[in-house]
């Protein structure tokens, strides 16, 4: 079977590592680019080519199950086998065996002497302590002090600890990766988008506990009637002309209440699934999922790995999440191509994309135990563009205030969050009403220049703002002169007090209509067009020269 480019660049690079180097590698490939075949290639080569013997460690059954099958394709009749308690198989004396890490950890000395174990999904390698893989490799390195080590992972950091490979981890460098965006862009996996909705869910509140949110505290957050319900319609108004949805829940009362709404108010054909589920029992669910019985499947934390189902063409966050590598592993079950689907859409209800950014560039901590990633060392004002600390609360330059962090009330409608970088989502609204003020800079002295504050309401507590520099000079005062020609014939005014004033004198077209475009990488919105009314007509020039600053009628 022929590897892709990156594939087979994947295999050299592990080569050249084992080659040159004495520490331990990993690759980095995303979900759906054939992790499998990399690994299988590599542990048929330790067979063939240098008569070695090799181990696959995996975590889940149904990896097992994959990646024995794929080591099959590349073996030219040399049998390959399996342990695992969960499939009712303890083979052992096979050059190549493929095994679950909880059925082996003990188990050692049974298995025997290896030159190669091969680790998938290995950023479930605990960082410290005496978890099952530091057992495992620790008594399998008694037994042949040469045996290597090579890890493979969509994901290469932890939640508490940041990245998985370090001087004194078990696997020690990244040698080689591959990126989400460039894979999308060549065809190998399926491009991922995401949709409009309004506002963000507020996990200020949510406390922490070893890097993540309190799981009680979320799920109490997430499984409100009204932000179900809501949820729930829109999914099902985005899932008209798809296929497959999946769907993670912050919780088993949260998933069971989701099916409820689902089957109950919209007549849908759905299942929900979670650990406490039989074994049986998920297997026939997984299988109606697969086979398209099931259109809608809810889990908890069951099917972020070893899960592949081509098919699905629509991924709902309706949790929010600390941690990095759990939110790329749950986009990551839509990267997977299908003949039947053009893209694959992530509903993020969690703002798990404004946290952890774009899914292709995502922000990482060193250490994530604090549950924080970090900011940039800078950001650009939305309205003058202008590159500031991300300690200034308004911009020097035009007076933009910038909003308070997690201000607004949760509510059950998608992230506008771009889900790859540099896609961006444009809404349209109507807007219902409107008001202008002067705005001065906290703290600023009376020679600073003000700007003209025009806030826009486009529904039930929901507005956007934008400031015009009137009062500036260079590119904010151009952008303020274009803005201004678009509104009225009159000449621009020399102060935010003269323009708040003519606005008030019903001298500038009023919007009907506003258009907000939301961009992954960053974090505020911009107002992009505008639908207007015609210009009034102006007889003569006002005369306002008698409003002062202070004396502006609101």
């Amino acid at each position: 079977m022929q590897l892709r480019s990156y594939q087979q660049a994947a295999v050299n690079a592990v080569y050249t590592h084992l080659r040159e180097r004495t520490d331990n590698p990993a690759i980095v490939l995303p979900t759906g680019s054939g992790k499998s075949h990399v690994l299988g290639t590599i542990a048929a080569d330790t067979v063939q080519q240098w008569e070695g013997r090799a181990l696959v460690l995996a975590h889940v059954q149904e990896l097992l199950e994959q990646n024995a099958e794929k080591i099959r394709h590349y073996m030219h009749g040399v049998g390959v086998g399996i342990y695992s308690a969960g499939l009712r198989r303890r083979d052992t004396g096979l050059p190549i065996i493929v095994a679950g890490i909880q059925s082996v950890y003990r188990r050692a000395c049974e298995l025997g002497a290896f030159d190669l174990i091969i680790i998938d999904e290995a950023h479930l390698i605990p960082a410290d302590g005496e978890g099952m893989y530091r057992q495992f490799l620790a008594d399998m390195k008694l037994i042949n002090p040469h045996m290597r080590v090579v890890g493979l992972t969509a994901t290469p950091y932890r939640l508490k600890s940041g990245h998985i490979c370090t001087p004194k981890s078990i696997l020690n460098a990244i040698c080689y990766e591959a990126g989400v965006k460039e894979l999308i862009q060549d065809g190998y996996l399926c491009p991922l988008v995401s949709k409009a909705g309004k506002d963000k869910p507020n996990t200020a509140s949510l406390h922490k506990r070893a890097g993540e949110f309190m799981a009680s505290e979320t799920e109490a957050m997430m499984d409100q009637e009204e932000l179900v319900v809501s949820a729930c319609s829109e999914i099902v108004e985005h899932m008209a002309d798809r296929h497959a949805c999946l769907i993670f829940a912050a919780g088993v009362e949260h998933a069971q209440h989701i099916e409820s709404v689902l089957r109950e108010q919209h007549s849908c054909n759905v299942a929900s699934l979670f650990g406490e589920t039989p074994s049986a029992e998920r297997d026939a669910l997984i299988t109606q999922f697969k086979n398209g019985s099931l259109t809608y499947l809810v889990n908890v934390g069951v099917l972020t790995t070893g899960f592949d189902a081509p098919h699905v063409d629509c991924v709902v966050l309706l949790r929010p999440t600390m941690s990095t590598g759990l939110f790329v592993q749950m986009c990551g079950r839509g990267f997977r191509l299908h003949p039947n689907k053009k893209d694959c859409l992530v509903l993020d209800y969690g703002d798990n994309v404004m946290r952890h950014g774009p899914v292709d560039a995502v922000h990482i901590a060193e250490n994530e135990r604090t549950g924080q990633t970090g900011e940039a060392p800078a950001k650009e004002c939305p309205e003058c563009q202008t590159l500031i600390a991300t300690g200034f609360a308004t911009c020097p330059e035009c007076g933009f205030v910038f909003p308070p962090p997690e201000t607004k009330q949760h509510k059950a409608h998608a992230s506008t969050a771009g889900i790859l970088t540099g896609q961006f989502s444009d809404t349209e609204y109507t807007v219902e009403e409107m008001s202008y003020s002067v705005h001065t800079k906290m703290g600023a002295d009376d020679s600073t220049p003000k700007t003209l504050r025009v806030e826009y309401q486009i529904g039930w507590n929901h507005y956007h703002s934008e400031w015009v520099c009137v009062e500036h000079t260079g590119f904010a005062r151009n952008k303020a002169e274009a803005w201004w020609r678009e509104r009225t014939d009159l000449p621009i005014p020399s102060s935010a007090a003269e323009a708040v004033a003519l606005a008030h004198e019903g001298l500038l077209a009023e919007p009907t209509q506003i258009t907000v475009r939301d961009t992954a990488g960053e974090k505020f919105p911009r107002i992009i067009a505008y639908g207007l009314s015609e210009k009034p007509t102006v007889q003569s020039e006002p005369a306002l020269a008698w409003y002062d600053d202070d004396e502006v009628p609101f």
